[in-house]
């Protein structure tokens, strides 16, 4: 470790604040663990954004779900010890009744007699194929099939996205889920299938909007892909001069460029964690009518669930949206690898496919003639099933259906909740550590109606000008690195928080979670930045005593 006061530790500083905010979190987490270790302490990690709580109902009926799925395959064929057949369909929608009455006080049969009166009462289905399926998936012992997503399964997700990110509207029409490991997961999908469908070729131009999560960032720089890059940047303010981390028109005006071939945004924005005002989102709704009809854009609403009212995008340009939903952050499962892609059936992805050059449309023909007399015709959402097993493995592509089971539990619970009970609960989770983290930081917290408050974005520079003016944020920028901050948190509190730069945020921000510690550790991390904070000003103030 390089002392504070050594003469390299700024060369130190600027060559780790130039790398992923999520290589310099292994850096800060060693110096902390050596503070920790030293003093005796525990190092608090707000660095990542998985939550510190997981939703219960949902695993209880899963487990319970699996033992009644177990009977049903040794009532097939069973043979001591250890081997069973496979469940059948016929009756059993009948054999679970009997099951749930037998174990009425086994935690998660309530709720899931609940799931399946839900699939039977809201689409109709055939008792015994709900049940058939949801045994048959939690067993795991086929494929997926359909390979994108099984069928009864995308119909209650379907309903939980279009309530919880689609404002309760079914997309002005119907549209098609991929069940995906995660966000991540789709995000490699989606580049892939642009590129390979020549959607996307290396050296077109594409939008970010910023700050965003970095993978969003660091993939198209890679060599496959090697895109020009037009940021759409956060840079709204407010009255104070403190951050909006909204879009002024003239950001979103900058899509009227045709040469654009896609946009990314991450909404509500991570690491700010706000969503997209109305007035922004008609605004580029009426740059894409009246300009740039043909703009693909790849949404990320995984942290939804944390603002009120929240309204995708892709609610109002469906045609020119790839939605991205991970069930992770609301319900506690980033180790379940949980995600979707959604693709509306009347979209511009399957447009543009079908107006490319011939010569291009034959390339592409050839990719995926293996898969049918009739390569043409396979829809965009379905290229990106096969591309995901590289085409030649499309018959065993697909989320695993263990995965896809809980994935409809997890759903059928927030379609249930009607008095959002749960959704609440998690919301308040995190609004009550962002008032104690300001409570530390001896700061009021502002009001802001499009707040998850799931992360946080804490500018120095805006503090440093508001309270000491703009000679003291000129003596910090000329006498320290941004990062500085990060590594005295660790070195000296044993805090871990990541550089809100990294993100394509302010150089001088820094991103706080506020999900996965316990509530006193965000009054801690406060007292902790406030005191360096205190540091600087005096040394600042030492200095202008001495001229």
């Amino acid at each position: 470790m390089i002392k504070p006061d050594h003469p390299q530790r700024r060369d130190m500083e600027r060559i780790y604040g130039s790398i992923s905010p999520f290589e310099l979190k292994d850096t800060l987490i060693s110096f902390a663990n050596e503070n920790a270790t030293a003093h005796a302490q525990t190092m608090l990690n707000a660095g990542r954004g998985n939550p510190n709580w997981i939703s219960t109902e949902p695993r209880e009926a899963f487990f319970a779900l699996g033992q009644f799925a177990i009977e049903e395959c040794k009532r097939v064929h069973y043979v001591d010890p250890g081997l069973a057949g496979l469940p059948e369909r016929q009756g059993s929608y009948d054999r679970f009744r009997t099951y749930a009455a037998k174990h009425r006080y086994t935690a998660g049969i309530d709720f899931l007699e609940a799931v399946i009166a839900y699939g039977v009462k809201t689409h109709n289905m055939r008792p015994d194929d709900w049940v058939y399926e949801l045994v048959d998936g939690i067993i795991g012992g086929h494929y997926p099939y359909p390979d994108r997503m099984l069928p009864q399964i995308e119909k209650v997700v379907y309903d939980f996205l279009c309530q919880e990110l689609y404002g309760g509207t079914s997309l002005q029409g119907h549209a098609r889920i991929y069940a995906v490991e995660g966000a991540t997961a789709a995000m490699c999908y989606i580049f892939d299938s642009l590129i390979a469908n020549q959607l996307l070729e290396s050296g077109d131009t594409i939008a970010i909007m910023v700050p965003i999560f970095t993978p969003y960032l660091e993939i198209p720089h890679l060599p496959q892909y090697h895109f020009k890059i037009k940021y759409i940047i956060a840079s709204g303010t407010n009255a104070d001069g403190s951050h909006s981390w909204q879009y002024p028109d003239s950001e979103i005006e900058k899509l009227k460029d045709t040469s654009i071939k896609a946009l990314f945004c991450v909404n509500p924005s991570n690491p700010p964690s706000v969503a997209v005002k109305p007035c922004t989102v008609n605004k580029l709704v009426q740059i894409i009518h009246n300009h740039h009809p043909n703009l693909m854009i790849i949404m990320d609403d995984v942290y939804c669930t944390f603002v009120d009212q929240f309204r995708s995008i892709m609610t109002d340009i469906p045609r020119n949206s790839i939605g991205v939903y991970s069930f992770s952050k609301y319900y506690g499962v980033t180790g379940w690898r949980l995600g979707v892609i959604v693709v509306h059936d009347n979209n511009v992805f399957d447009e543009l496919i079908r107006s490319l050059p011939t010569a291009k449309r034959d390339v592409i023909q050839s990719r995926y003639s293996a898969l049918t007399t009739h390569p043409e015709k396979i829809t965009f959402i379905d290229r990106i099933v096969a591309d995901s097993r590289q085409v030649a493995l499309n018959h065993t592509a697909g989320l695993s259906t263990p995965q896809q089971v809980q994935m409809a539990l997890f759903a059928i619970a927030g379609l249930l909740d009607k008095q959002n009970t749960y959704k609440d609960l998690t919301k308040s989770i995190c609004r009550r550590r962002k008032a104690m983290l300001y409570e530390g930081l001896d700061m009021d917290v502002v009001h802001n109606a499009y707040d998850a408050s799931y992360y946080t974005e804490f500018d120095l520079l805006v503090w440093a000008r508001r309270h000491c003016g703009e000679d003291f944020a000129n003596y910090l920028q000329e006498n320290f690195e941004p990062v500085d901050i990060l590594f005295r948190l660790a070195e000296e509190s044993s805090i871990v928080l990541l550089n809100g730069g990294g993100f394509h945020g302010p150089a001088w921000s820094i991103r706080i979670s506020l999900a996965n510690l316990n509530d006193e550790a965000y009054l801690q991390i406060g007292r902790a930045i406030r005191h360096i904070l205190h540091d600087y000003v005096n040394q600042w103030h030492s200095i202008q005593n001495k001229t």
